[in-house]
């Protein structure tokens, strides 16, 4: 069954008859370990851990890897070469805007200079000696004997070192190729213009950092790295207040006063922010596990998108990474639509409306900025994906009461415009093979766009996003009817004598042969089995074109029947996705990769609720546990998190942009969203 009701009213029912207590101080609950027991051939998360807060602009983690690997921090690693402030949302996109700091003491027989190598400067750690915790990280370097704590503000952080007796003691500053400059005995001004792409020429990143301790400058190489040094004694602790600034070194120094308090105030503070965001859903029963990994995710979920803005004079501002100029107001990034658009956004939406709101209002300064908006952003347009799904976004929005009139006209006209055009060089922005699906009405798999079956879909529910704009901007109903007609393209690549999506030519005929198991092709790291189910926004369509309730309870059977077999051949390789799901035991059911996330609710669609929730909760149960290999595939930006997050409260968004939430196995006795 559908329900078009408000969670917080389905709160007050789960909490009617209940007497257990609610979880407090969850945030202590959180493990920011889980999912860092990854690597390129298998994702348990690929995550690394994030000290920051909600939202934050600037997070700050231990790298265990080397300079530009996007794989920073692994579980199993054995030693650390800094700790870098970092804006990664994925290992697949990699970092920007980055440098790094590591505390070090020099032995006999070392030299500064020795010290500016990032393998020279490593120490052996362990987790025995490792606190992980959204708000703080502590860990001891045993090779420097020194302590290592940092907590950290929304642009700023405070680090903390510990250091043994020793007059060569210091810290190494790696700007990743930027400057640094040495502006008196405790200032330290840097600027990176580190990034994998999605900036223009302009972009840097402006960095300060401040000791508490006067230091000398002690060697450099080309500005791009130094150490500074001074004595200690044994347990002297020495503070680095360290912020940065996409606008200005000046902007840099004014974000240096949010860590202004002794670290003991910031930690505080930080953690009773986590509290607060945490804390706005309150969880009561359950095993502490379940606990633990509901609160583990639900951190995850207000990681991304991060805020790229600014505070200056009072007034919000940001340097835009679409064109290359400051503006006032809000924006947001590092999100992939392609993922976040399916749970992620309607649960911030749900829990978090004011920040649902301010998400939105940042996209339509990006519709102000440039022509298209972005479908996967880190910071700017990055080609990444398929589907136009800021439509799903932007409409999920507007029907919450998110969005301003003024904003919504801007962001639609920005919606149009990406029908209809490809961004330059980006496959992802706008609409790639445009010119096919809306003369055709799919995207044909022999005219040299890969992914046909998959942009196809998406596009015909991102058509569906847009005529729902349309109408409650009172637009012509020929418009409406378009976008309302476009809606059903899903059909055009949909075979009724297999009763599955795939791909077809410009002359109409279905592409041969054809295996439902292949990956790729006509897909997006998924096979036909798990793009079939892609019509969020006509399930009783899908159910009438699959023959009736009956034949389409069996093919959504078969998905969890059929043998984990696969065809490869797209690729050349085994992608870690395909191994994802086999080893999760669950026939050709994918969980670990976003297509497939929505299925297990479809069967409470057809009134079928009791399988709806023995899938869901196996899911919860084998493939999410709170430790380091405890997802089942890439988290990637909270998407996959806010699925067991819906998950453990009984529902699920199947038509992310309705408003209305599919039944299914509630994990707790009392749940309660509070506003």
């Amino acid at each position: 069954m559908v329900l078009g009701a408000s969670m917080m009213a389905v709160s007050v029912l789960l909490t009617a008859s209940c007497s257990e207590a609610f979880v407090q101080d969850p945030v202590d609950l959180v493990n920011p370990l889980m999912g860092t027991a990854s690597d390129f051939r298998l994702s348990t998360g690929n995550t690394y851990p994030a000290i920051a807060l909600p939202w934050g602009m600037n997070f700050w983690t231990p790298q265990t890897g080397t300079k530009g690997d996007g794989w920073q921090y692994t579980y199993g690693a054995h030693t650390i070469a800094g700790f870098k402030q970092t804006h990664q949302p994925s290992p697949w996109i990699n970092d920007y805007g980055c440098f790094s700091v590591m505390p070090v003491r020099l032995q006999e027989g070392q030299t500064p200079e020795m010290m500016l190598a990032e393998d020279a400067r490593r120490s052996f750690f362990s987790h025995q000696s490792e606190t992980a915790l959204p708000y703080f990280y502590r860990v001891y370097l045993a090779d420097h004997d020194v302590s290592v704590e940092i907590t950290p503000t929304e642009r700023a952080a405070v680090m903390r070192l510990t250091f043994p007796e020793s007059n060569a003691s210091g810290f190494v500053i790696d700007s990743y190729g930027g400057e640094l400059q040495i502006v008196d005995d405790r200032t330290i001004i840097g600027s990176t213009s580190y990034n994998h792409g999605g900036v223009p020429e302009n972009f840097r990143n402006w960095f300060i950092i401040r000791s508490d301790k006067a230091f000398v400058l002690t060697a450099s190489e080309e500005g791009h790295t130094a150490i500074v040094g001074f004595s200690t004694r044994r347990g002297e602790q020495v503070n680095l207040r360290m912020a940065s600034s996409f606008i200005s070194a000046s902007q840099a120094e004014a974000n240096l006063q949010e860590a202004g308090g002794s670290f003991d105030e910031v930690k505080s503070a930080a953690k009773a922010r986590w509290n607060e965001v945490l804390g706005r859903i309150a969880i009561a029963g359950g095993t502490p596990e379940q606990q633990k990994t509901f609160y583990s995710c639900l951190y995850r979920c207000t990681l991304f998108p991060r805020k790229f803005y600014e505070i200056s004079g009072g007034r919000q501002v940001h340097y835009s990474p679409y064109d290359g100029l400051v503006h006032d107001g809000p924006l947001y990034t590092d999100t992939g639509f392609w993922d976040t658009f399916r749970a992620l956004l309607p649960l911030t939406n749900l829990v978090y409306p004011e920040v649902g709101r301010e998400i939105v209002r940042g996209l339509a300064n990006i519709a102000r900025e440039n022509d298209f908006l972005p479908e996967w952003a880190s910071p700017g347009h990055r080609d990444c994906m398929v589907g136009n799904n800021s439509a799903s976004v932007v409409a999920g929005a507007a029907l919450a009461g998110l969005v301003s009139d003024e904003d919504l006209q801007v962001l639609y006209k920005a919606l149009v415009y990406g029908t209809e055009h490809s961004h330059p060089g980006i496959e992802s922005s706008g609409r790639y093979g445009h010119e096919y699906y809306n003369s055709l009405g799919y995207i044909p798999c022999d005219v040299g766009i890969n992914e046909s079956v998959a942009r196809t879909l998406e596009y015909a529910y991102d058509d569906w996003c847009i005529a729902r704009i349309a109408a409650l901007l009172g637009r012509p109903q020929e418009e409406i009817a378009l976008y309302e007609g476009r809606s059903g393209n899903w059909r055009n690549v949909f075979d009724p004598g297999m009763n599955l999506m795939r791909g077809r030519k410009a002359d109409g005929s279905f592409e041969e042969p054809f295996s439902p198991y292949k990956w790729g092709g006509a897909f997006t790291e998924g096979n036909s089995w798990h793009y079939t189910w892609s019509v969020f926004h006509d399930v009783p369509g899908l159910v009438a074109a699959m023959g009736g309730k009956e034949n389409f309870e069996k093919m959504l059977d078969s998905v969890f029947v059929v043998p984990p077999v696969y065809d490869d051949s797209y690729y050349g390789y085994r992608i870690h996705e395909i191994t994802e799901m086999q080893v999760a035991d669950m026939g050709n059911y994918a969980h670990g990769n976003q297509p497939a996330q929505h299925m297990i609710y479809l069967y409470d669609c057809i009134g079928e609720r009791d399988k709806a929730a023995a899938r869901a909760r196996e899911v919860m149960d084998r493939l999410y546990k709170p430790v380091p290999d405890g997802y089942c595939g890439d988290e990637d930006n909270g998407q996959t998190s806010a699925w067991y997050v819906f998950s453990a409260m009984g529902y699920y968004p199947v038509n992310p942009a309705s408003g209305e939430f599919a039944k299914g196995a509630p994990l707790f006795s009392r749940v309660e969203v509070r506003k």
